[in-house]
């Protein structure tokens, strides 16, 4: 009995010792239980199940992820349909009336003491709006979707509200002296008063960007700014009226208004909003009226 008791000592001795040996060229720190973790995806929601990390009941411990999405890969062009923008436009005047009255673009009643000047053509700046329907745009990826090229095709609508009572009139016989004929239009200061006088151009647009995004996965979350060009033709110009004496009047004609609009355009993006702007650097009017468009409004866009 003694000596089976001796050898199995002997036997439990040298296993403990060979276990020693195989462990002895092993840091202590490398040896760490090998864990893994169960994930499930559901849509949008990941649940994640991380075996040996024990909650309060004794279960294994689990989260659950909602909202995360993998990270899609952007286009190289996108498309933005039906943009629309809503502000206001101006004018930047740098008439000579001396030379436009002189040229019968603005014609004064004979006798008259206050001939037409700057102030009769100044605008309800209030009321004198700016509305863009851009059919579409889209955006060329340039350089990792931080740069970009941007065009599009749109309408641009603009309503010159005027403070005084004048009236724009088609080339033809002068209203003071029916002997004259005059071959161009001009403006005249009216009769009677006015509850609503505007001046309305519409063009057909193309406008050509650069654009720069700071994050192009998420727009709405980062800074955009764009800068560049447009390019109108005019397809509709009227001068409506209304009045007591005269009533609802709308007058479609010829007012010697440029046939195409060139402008500078920009859009500013910080989030959600969008800010646009433009300005032309040469006189919509093609007589001796140097007057220079600008707007400025919000843009109702998703990028």
């Amino acid at each position: 009995m003694k000596q089976l008791f001796t050898l199995m000592v002997l036997a439990i001795f040298c296993t403990v010792a060979t276990a020693q040996n195989d462990t002895a060229g092993v840091k202590r720190d490398t040896i760490k239980p090998v864990q893994s973790a169960d994930t499930i995806r559901i849509g949008n929601i990941i649940i994640i199940t991380k075996p040996g990390q024990k909650n309060d009941s004794g279960t294994n411990n689990t989260s659950v992820i909602i909202g995360k999405k993998r990270s899609k890969k952007l286009n190289n062009i996108s498309t933005n349909w039906g943009i629309v923008d809503i502000g206001f436009t101006n004018f930047i005047d740098k008439t000579n009336y001396s030379s436009a009255t002189s040229g019968q673009y603005l014609l004064n009643r004979p006798g008259s003491n206050f001939p037409l000047n700057a102030s009769d053509l100044q605008l309800r700046a209030s009321k004198s709006a700016n509305v863009n329907i851009w059919i579409f745009m889209q955006r060329l990826n340039l350089v990792k979707h931080h740069v970009n090229l941007k065009y599009g095709l749109g309408l641009e609508l603009n309503n010159y509200r005027y403070r005084a009572d004048i009236s724009f009139k088609e080339a033809g016989v002068s209203p003071y002296n029916s002997a004259t004929a005059i071959q161009h239009a001009f403006i005249i200061r009216d009769s009677i008063s006015f509850s609503k006088n505007k001046l309305a151009a519409d063009y057909v647009s193309v406008p050509l960007l650069l654009n720069f995004c700071s994050n192009p996965g998420n727009p709405k979350r980062g800074l955009s700014f764009s800068a560049g060009i447009s390019a109108g033709y005019l397809y509709s110009q009227r001068n409506k009226q209304e009045s007591k004496e005269r009533g609802k009047q709308k007058n479609k004609g010829e007012y010697d208004l440029q046939q195409f609009k060139f402008s500078y355009i920009a859009e500013l993006g910080f989030g959600p909003i969008r800010l646009y702007g433009s300005y032309s650097p040469k006189s919509i009017f093609v007589n001796g009226l140097d007057m220079h468009p600008y707007s400025f409004g919000i843009r109702l866009s998703n990028w």
